[in-house]
């Protein structure tokens, strides 16, 4: 184990380097983060291992608890989902071993080594166009992707000011990037040629992806990292290509270890948060002390609804890491999602001094002023990290949310469109569309939106007791599908408590008394176990009551009649009358009883 963590550190060492080379601060931040994430060895290793090891080692068996130790902080436990045993926990993932891939040599130190240097010194400064010119002429394999990477740079910085010239920060426009063009002719040469490196093939696939080409530059992508599987920005490119599981699976990856983070993080991308979260407890027997795969099991906790366990493993991270702003936002969502407001406000505060500036920094802090009911003021820091990042998805959905609370019904429906645009698997916007539709009493819109935001997210109660609603309006009537909605809901872990209430009310309007009374029972059991009482309870109690005396079960007729009395209101009344009803037809038995055996 020793030396396959000093082999992961070799890897990731000279990533880094390479990486902030040519200018991918993002995925050598990544890499960076990966490297002190790997738990530090019991004693050194006496050899350096080059080859990339055959496999993860062991995170844990099934069931055992993990130790987190970070140096200078304090630990917690987590327990691994139970199945699956060493075996299969020496075994990785993404195959029986992984392949090893050469580090490439830079050839960049030869007779133009000190125009490369100015260049990237160029282009540190975001002068993109000046760097572009510098290695002009330039053949070398890493100067020819600066100049590439730095005209795509100066082309993005051009559209966003053309954008904000003709529309405004927040604005739609039509406006592109004008170095596509020159880039896409020039890098598919290279690449025909076999003139390129991995790090080009990144840049094409981005610039096929944002010419619309979206098949090619899968393909593109996966060489870059099948080439340099370190590049974390090229993953996440290649991610957000992968729209549904089939493309996902039908990838051909190399078995290095790095996709094992890829997958995983698709995984949580496509909802498949199951396979995520082994994925990321398997990753965890090496890189143990990584706050990046903690951040994204909570994530992925966050999704499955388990939000106290989420929780637990957010102020962990910010223990060890109190400046961290990194996922952030979602730990935000969460503590909107328990209403702690305390909490929200502490890290509202915190990343306000950390960096004010940064998009998810306004986004936390729209979510404290939403929950603090300042909605005007939640919107004002939604657009300012709008106007950081114009794909942030987030701040786009949850805008559309602080809208709809201000009955802002245009523009919330056009800050939903904008999130479906950016990401069109984002469940959320098409659930906000979905009830602004409703809303404004067109329920065959609403339900369209309804459903995509079901498919996309098909295990999320909520979503289907919102298709229920939309079928049970006046205009729809359709009731047979509102039971049908309402019974996924219920087998979804409703814990709102609305499915088992409607379905019980809707059989009871179709006259199937039977089956009525079978989701009243299971509803006034749910709320016994909660503690709750309310008009719920007291019309489970009173239908059961009737429903009871009907088929002759007078003992259980009594029983709920006697809980009744315990409430005022109609209800009291109608239970007495019942219990009086019961007695007579009690008293009337023995007679019935005589008069039969006379006969």
């Amino acid at each position: 184990m020793a030396s396959t963590k000093e082999a992961y550190r070799v890897e990731l060492r000279a990533a880094v380097r390479q990486l902030g080379d040519r200018g991918l601060y993002s995925a050598a931040k990544w890499a960076a983060e990966l490297l002190v994430g790997i738990e530090p060895d019991a004693t050194p290793s006496p050899s350096v291992v080059m080859d990339t090891p055959s496999s993860l080692g062991s995170a844990a068996s099934g069931g055992r608890l993990l130790h987190l130790h970070r140096s200078g902080g304090s630990s917690f436990r987590r327990r691994l989902r139970p199945g699956g045993g060493a075996a299969d926990a020496g075994t990785p993932l993404g195959g029986v071993s992984y392949v090893s891939t050469p580090i490439p040599d830079d050839d960049a130190f030869d007779a133009g080594a000190d125009k490369y240097l100015l260049a990237k010194t160029y282009f540190d400064c975001r002068e993109y166009r000046r760097a572009a010119h510098v290695l002009r002429g330039q053949t070398g394999r890493k100067a020819v992707f600066l100049r590439c990477y730095a005209l795509y740079m100066a082309g993005e910085k051009r559209k966003e000011e053309e954008t904000v010239e003709l529309e405004g920060s927040l604005g739609k426009s039509n406006v592109v990037n004008q170095e596509l063009v020159a880039l896409e002719r020039e890098l598919s040469t290279h690449r025909r040629t076999g003139a390129i490196d991995s790090f080009s093939l990144y840049l094409y696939g981005i610039v096929l992806r944002d010419k619309g080409s979206e098949a090619l530059a899968r393909t593109v992508l996966v060489e870059s990292v099948n080439n340099y599987p370190w590049n974390w920005s090229a993953w996440l490119e290649l991610q957000y290509l992968c729209t549904s599981s089939d493309i996902l699976n039908n990838l051909n990856l190399k078995n290095h270890w790095m996709k094992d983070f890829f997958l995983a993080s698709a995984h949580l991308e496509l909802k498949m948060h199951e396979e995520a979260l082994k994925r990321y407890e398997r990753l965890m027997g090496v890189f143990r002390c990584s706050d990046y795969i903690q951040a994204q099991i909570a994530t992925v906790q966050y999704s499955m609804r388990d939000l106290d366990e989420a929780d637990m493993i957010f102020e962990e991270l910010l223990r060890t890491d109190p400046f961290r702003v990194d996922s952030m936002d979602v730990y935000s969502n969460l503590l909107y999602a328990k209403e702690s407001s305390t909490a929200l406000s502490f890290l509202a505060h915190r990343v306000f001094l950390t960096d004010k500036y940064r998009p998810e920094s306004c986004c936390i802090i729209a979510n404290y002023y939403s929950l603090k009911g300042q909605h005007e003021k939640s919107v004002l820091y939604f657009q300012r990290a709008l106007k950081l990042n114009r794909k942030y998805l987030s701040a786009w959905t949850l805008m559309g949310h602080e809208f709809v609370e201000l009955k802002n019904t245009p523009a919330a429906i056009d800050a939903y469109r904008r999130a479906v645009d950016i990401n069109p698997r984002d469940y959320r916007a098409w659930y906000g569309l979905g009830q602004i539709y409703e809303m404004m009493g067109m329920p065959f819109y609403a339900l369209y939106y309804f459903r995509k935001s079901s498919y996309l997210q098909p295990n999320d109660a909520r979503l289907w007791n919102a298709m229920a609603q939309c079928y049970e309006s006046d205009q729809l009537q359709m009731i047979e599908d509102a039971i049908k909605c309402y019974e996924r809901s219920a087998n979804n872990n409703d814990t709102e408590g609305i499915a088992l209430h409607q379905l019980a009310k809707l059989h009871g309007m179709l006259g199937q008394s039977e089956e009525a009374a079978f989701y009243y029972k299971k509803d006034l059991e749910r709320m016994e176990v909660e503690e709750r009482q309310g008009q719920n309870f007291v019309e489970a109690l009173l239908f059961l009551a009737k429903h009871c005396k009907s088929i002759g079960r007078f003992e259980e007729a009594e029983h709920y009649c006697t809980r009744l009395l315990d409430y005022t209101g109609p209800e009291r009344e109608t239970a007495k009358n019942i219990l009086q009803g019961l007695k007579r037809a009690q008293s009337a038995l023995p007679l019935m009883d005589i008069d039969h055996f006379a006969m």
